[in-house]
């Protein structure tokens, strides 16, 4: 049990360390591509860190409404965030290749990080 408080603690800080980059990406009007794709990691880490301290284990994916199924099987109100993790799935690939991929601005970069946040607060109330 201290190995999987140790992994999600790990787990945690490296979504904090996602959430201090899209601050200052932000702030600074960096790129929105870079801050939307953070987002997505940021709300994917502290789904996973909620499934270790679920002690529940989960293959290695990027879908956040994968995860966040896994999530809903432990608890239920789990189901208040689709909305968001849907919204942030695109940013996984979409923001890091070019090709036919739309071009995200400043207001995708806000929301997504605010998707983010809501995500953090859901698990970070639960853990």
């Amino acid at each position: 049990m201290p190995e999987q408080n140790k992994l999600k603690l790990e787990w945690i800080r490296k979504a904090e360390e996602d959430e201090l980059s899209i601050k200052v990406i932000l702030k600074e009007n960096g790129a929105p591509s870079t801050a939307c794709f953070l987002s997505q990691q940021m709300a994917e880490k502290y789904l996973k860190a909620f499934l270790i301290a679920s002690n529940k284990e989960f293959p290695k994916i990027h879908l956040l409404d994968s995860l966040l199924e896994l999530c809903i099987k432990i608890d239920s109100n789990f189901k208040e965030l689709k909305k968001e993790a849907i919204s942030l799935n695109d940013y996984y690939i979409d923001t890091r290749y070019p090709g036919d991929y739309p071009e995200f601005g400043l207001k995708e970069a806000k929301q997504a990080f605010d998707n983010a946040l809501k995500i953090k607060e859901f698990v970070l109330k639960r853990i």
